[in-house]
């Protein structure tokens, strides 16, 4: 069969490359198209746009850049008319793969749904427009079924995809060396993966640095991005290492994290971390009027609970930060690794990717029978 997937960011790419995986093993047959990054190209799919070019953050950076993602989506709406696949398979990033889904329903093209925007989270109504658009929905919350439900839509939950890709994950026992990392135990800085997050969030993160002498700060960067936005990160001597998270994971004591599934992958990895979080006024002005839960970290929101700190917006400052940096270091340290093993017990599964890729072989296969 012909599938058609679009991920528009870097965790969606990882996750849409595990599914196209065992899409493969499922049905040898298959050829991909769409959206996304490395990772999906590296399994083969052939691609229309990379996610550095797609991904915009906020309110008014998507105003800013309104022409280039109507040309974006127009793009690939005419390249999915001309690939004619038998699915579209939209991999989270609402805003953009909605209004694809819109374009799909009216074109008649069979769509399937991989992690459901966060629409228990803001804007809870989108959910009917879901149910209306989508033809199979696969979540990756635990609670996300039953939010469905409310709205009447059969959603399958199929797990949560980090424990693939951390279970694929072979740690690197001479990546200290590699890096030229000295001994001193590791804080690691997560700015995010995107121009607009990385600018807005990073100064505030390294502002903290120099008042740490017994630690090592790391910051984890994103090659696709361009250099300039690590300018301050080299005039400060901290080093910077490119695309290889999980290993900086495996050796970090602590993290200063923003929001985003990087919190949860940092606690999977059992590192004590605070969350960071900042856009611009206008942005967070619209999404705290339209927000419906208690925490904006992935951590939080399982567990129902405080795990980590978040500091956001207002509240994200350096002498705040140093603050609960402090206390992560020190006091909360036990509590936290505590709070992360029963928060995990909470979702943690297995063969995610594997689960996922058979019940959309079998559902297609019992569409064309």
């Amino acid at each position: 069969m012909k599938y058609y997937i679009i991920a528009g960011e870097k965790s969606g790419d990882l996750h849409a490359s595990n599914l196209v995986k065992e899409l493969k093993i499922v049905d040898p047959n298959a050829t991909f198209r769409g959206c996304g990054g490395d990772e999906m190209q590296a399994q083969g799919v052939e691609l229309l746009k990379h996610y550095k070019d797609m991904a915009f953050m906020g309110f008014l950076e998507v105003v800013k850049n309104l022409m280039t993602i109507r040309k974006n989506i127009k793009n690939v709406k005419k390249d999915i008319a001309a690939y004619q696949p038998d699915v579209v398979i939209l991999v989270d990033y609402s805003g953009f793969n909605l209004r694809i889904a819109e374009f799909t329903k009216k074109a008649g093209i069979k769509t399937y749904y991989y992690i459901s925007p966060k629409v228990w989270a803001w804007n809870t109504g989108r959910a009917k427009k879901i149910k209306r658009l989508v033809d199979k929905m696969f979540v990756i919350m635990h609670f996300e079924k039953e939010f469905y439900k409310k709205y009447d839509f059969e959603v399958d939950y199929v797990g949560n995809p980090l424990f693939d890709a951390i279970g694929q994950f072979e740690k690197d026992e001479q990546f200290l060396a590699k890096e030229g990392l000295g001994e001193k135990p590791i804080i690691a800085i997560l700015p995010g993966s995107r121009y607009q997050e990385v600018t807005k969030i990073l100064p505030t993160m390294l502002s903290v640095t120099d008042k740490y002498p017994d630690y090592q700060f790391v910051v984890a960067g994103v090659k696709q991005l361009p250099d300039e936005v690590y300018k301050e990160v080299r005039e400060r001597n901290i080093k910077i290492v490119f695309d290889n998270t999980y290993n900086l994971f495996s050796y970090a004591h602590a993290g200063i994290i923003t929001s985003g599934t990087a919190t949860l992958e940092t606690a999977l990895f059992d590192v004590p971390q605070v969350v960071c979080y900042t856009t611009s006024g206008v942005t967070y002005a619209v999404i705290k009027s339209l927000i419906k839960v208690k925490f904006i970290s992935l951590v939080n929101l399982i567990a129902d609970k405080e795990i980590v700190k978040e500091l956001i917006q207002g509240e994200y400052t350096s002498e705040n930060l140093k603050k609960e940096l402090d206390l992560v270091l020190g006091e909360n340290r036990d509590r936290i690794l505590r709070d992360y093993k029963e928060m995990k017990a909470k979702i943690e599964t297995e063969g995610t990717s594997k689960r996922t890729a058979k019940l959309m072989w079998q559902y297609l296969n019992e569409d064309k029978a």
